[in-house]
């Protein structure tokens, strides 16, 4: 890790086998899990600190389905630093909101829209398109929003696994995750550490 006042985050624990000898917290899927997990973690509080638990950053690496159609369909072996999140599974209004930590992927910026549904149908991807997005995941949403609570900078960078359409099967993920979490550490190692 950098340094021990950033705390390096992953919600599935296949996204972290490239990281086994890096501290870090794995929350679980879902925004309920990415939620209360983060929120216990920065709870923590160190009496001797002002942040909570010490932690000055929190840095979330993972994979992220691809919404976006011709020009706005991202690559899948480009790691994309989120900058906004929404929620595309919540009927009621739900603002975006915009992650705090400094943007070092000018070039490489992104939406990300959160729902706890793993996507794979083709009407729903284009609906998600719409609200703004040109990724997917389940949990950025969360995580940002216990990070704003809180008042401690989010970085968060996906790199894709799909292109959440109907061609998409959870075995594919399952499959291809461990690929990515090498490139999310050749990514850690040129960018982060």
């Amino acid at each position: 890790m950098p340094n021990s006042s950033t705390l390096l985050v992953f919600a599935h624990r296949d996204e972290a086998t490239a990281f086994a000898d890096v501290p870090h917290l794995v929350t679980g899927v879902g925004k309920i899990n990415a939620a209360v997990s983060l929120a216990e973690a920065l709870a923590a509080r160190d009496p001797k600190l002002e942040t909570a638990s010490g932690v000055e950053r929190v840095v979330v690496l993972g994979t992220a389905g691809v919404v976006g159609e011709g020009q706005h369909r991202l690559d899948l072996n480009t790691v994309y630093q989120v900058t906004g999140a929404v929620q595309h599974d919540f009927s009621l209004p739900s603002p975006e909101l915009r992650l705090a930590g400094p943007v070092i992927l000018p070039e490489h910026t992104t939406t990300i829209a959160t729902g706890d549904v793993f996507v794979k149908d083709d009407a729903q991807r284009a609906h998600i398109h719409e609200l703004g997005a040109a990724l997917v995941d389940m949990e950025t949403y969360a995580f940002a929003s216990v990070c704003e609570r809180f008042g401690v900078p989010l970085q968060v960078f996906k790199i894709p696994s799909d292109f959440a359409d109907s061609s998409t099967t959870d075995e594919e993920w399952d499959t291809i995750v461990f690929r990515k979490s090498e490139q999310l550490r050749a990514f850690w190692g040129d960018h982060l550490s």
